[in-house]
């Protein structure tokens, strides 16, 4: 949806933004980025790096360049070739995370390591809740070899909604085994070029240092003109420096020397901006999914993305509680309201627990139905004649009431927010309906989904060929 332009946040006035845009260009001119993949490098020199080993700093003139070159919207498809997501300024989507070890089980409520089935219930869960835009796999495929698991966490994604797709993979021999997939569902190479419902999530290595393997897919993402975001691995007081601005360069470094190199490759590739710089916490030395400065950087990095004019991913509908309980709902309610009021693009990780460590399907019920109040809050109120109504104002008049009124009939669906999971009864009336926790709604609705809802299936010869590669993956 596109949010409404008086209510929203900007971090940063355009001379900060420009602040930390002239930061980053001293720090990749001076200082550089290790880079050890040689087609890369290779790249870099011919272009005009300063290339020394591994270490290649990078031009201001070369970051414009690929700044200029690159898309400021893409448009992402769903399963079936259909429109879905306009990555586009003042456009949100909210998604699922990507792979944890852990999940509760809905069942037993058990805290257990994840397997395949988990990428595929939920897929599958997210796929009916309304509010939910896009996917990821939220599960580990912990049954599957280490040297695959990608693969089988896409394949039971793919075959569990129509929904876009947000994927990882552990190198380009992954990505080359998940796009055969997607070029098979979509009808070819081509065809998926020009209408993705797929995005890789590739990560350099805070600070400043791209591997083998992450160069490489942002190369075959380029190459094969397939949407890739190129997420920074900065926290604060660990891998980035403890002030935000700092720590905002590094990551801001780290983003657009991904996008030099991805540029450089294939001039008008798509190419998302952004991610996360969540702080380090000083006391229990965890990576906080929760805290207000994750929430504030991202909505920074938004800044810079609209400076920029590229479309931009953010993290958020997490928490660092370990239960789905108060914290969680706090923590996800607060992140929720944040990116939207920021204007992300792209908002992941709805359903996250245990600062991603595990996930919960009835905290994406929860960020589901905060989505749907999101939504409704930042579509702003609309004055036009009808809904001025100052012709039923004058009919009620003094001392009446509206509840009767045409108007009124005609216009509730349209103008009112309908949650399906809070509670708005009256006490006695919520008694007599069993006096229901919130936490025992969603797991309800969690379930009757997972048990009932039904996901168009593809057809069997593309089914059968997208489980052979996986399949073809495992043996070998």
């Amino acid at each position: 949806m596109k949010s409404q332009g008086s209510l929203g946040i900007n971090t940063f006035t355009t001379d900060q933004a420009e602040e930390i845009h002239l930061a980053t260009l001293e720090v990749l001119d001076r200082v550089g980025v290790n880079v050890f993949e040689k087609e890369a490098l290779s790249l870099l020199k011919q272009r005009g790096a300063f290339v020394d080993g591994n270490r290649a700093r990078i031009p201001g003139w070369m970051v414009k360049e690929s700044l200029a070159s690159a898309p400021s919207s893409i448009l992402i498809s769903n399963r079936n070739g259909a429109k879905a997501m306009l990555l586009d300024k003042g456009e949100i989507y909210y998604g699922t995370g990507s792979a944890t070890q852990y999940i509760i089980d809905i069942y037993d409520g058990r805290c257990r390591p994840t397997v395949k089935q988990d990428v595929a219930n939920a897929a599958k869960i997210a796929d009916a809740l309304k509010n939910i835009d896009f996917i990821m796999a939220m599960s580990l495929a912990s049954d599957a070899s280490v040297n695959d698991a990608f693969v089988h966490e896409f394949e039971a994604m793919v075959l569990n909604t129509t929904k876009p797709i947000l994927f990882c993979a552990d190198n380009v021999g992954d990505l080359g085994s998940i796009t055969q997939m997607a070029e098979i569902i979509a009808g070819g190479q081509e065809a998926l070029a020009g209408s993705p419902f797929i995005i890789l999530y590739a990560e350099p290595s805070a600070p400043l240092q791209f591997f083998q393997d992450t160069v490489e897919k942002l190369l075959f993402c380029a190459e094969k003109r397939l949407p890739v975001i190129c997420g920074p691995t900065v926290m604060m007081g660990a891998t980035g420096v403890v002030s935000a601005a700092g720590s905002l360069v590094i990551a801001n470094c780290e983003i657009l020397s991904g996008l030099v190199i991805h540029q450089l490759k294939r001039k008008g590739a798509p190419f998302i901006y952004g991610g996360g710089v969540p702080p380090m916490d000083m006391k229990t030395l965890v990576c906080s999914y929760g805290a207000p400065e994750e929430h504030l950087n991202a909505a920074a990095l938004t800044s810079m993305a609209r400076y920029y004019q590229l479309p931009v991913f953010t993290t958020s509908g997490c928490s660092d509680a370990h239960v789905f309980d108060q914290q969680a709902g706090l923590e996800a309610g607060f992140s929720l309201l944040a990116h939207g009021l920021a204007g992300s693009n792209l908002i992941h990780d709805l359903g996250y627990m245990g600062a991603g460590a595990s996930t919960s399907m009835e905290m994406m019920a929860l960020c589901d139905e905060t989505v749907g109040m999101v939504k409704h809050f930042l579509k702003g109120i609309e004055i036009t004649p009808e809904t001025l109504a100052l012709d039923v104002i004058e009919k009620v008049g003094p001392g009446g009431n509206f509840f009767a009124e045409e108007h009124t009939f005609h216009n509730f669906k349209k103008h009112l927010f309908f949650p399906e999971l809070m509670n708005r009864h009256a006490y006695d009336k919520w008694r007599e309906a069993g006096s229901t926790t919130f936490a025992t709604r969603a797991n309800k609705k969690v379930r009757n989904i997972l048990e009932n809802h039904i996901v168009p299936e593809l057809p069997k010869p593309i089914v059968n060929q997208v489980k052979e590669i996986a399949m073809k993956r495992s043996h070998n």
